[in-house]
């Protein structure tokens, strides 16, 4: 019965270790989760980016087309 005593502190060191990796573990599986998040985010944000500057691209090209598509009409109306 001398031993009991020890037995239970042993026993509740052996639960403390489990419940410390435990809680190890679970933290780990937050950060990863978080960091997944973070990277979901940045990736939708550089694709709107992306996008939007393919809409700039595209909206240049026409605005320069355009003046380049009137040019023969000017020369045929230009009068010295």
């Amino acid at each position: 019965m001398k031993d009991e005593p020890m037995l239970r502190l042993l026993q509740t060191k052996i639960l403390l270790a489990i419940l410390a990796a435990l809680v190890a573990l679970a933290s780990a599986a937050i950060y990863q989760q978080h960091q997944a998040h973070k990277a979901a985010v940045l990736r939708e944000q550089e694709r709107q980016r992306d996008e939007q500057f393919r809409k700039q691209v595209e909206q240049n090209k026409k605005q320069h087309n355009s003046a380049a598509g009137k040019e023969g009409n000017t020369w045929r109306s230009y009068v010295p």
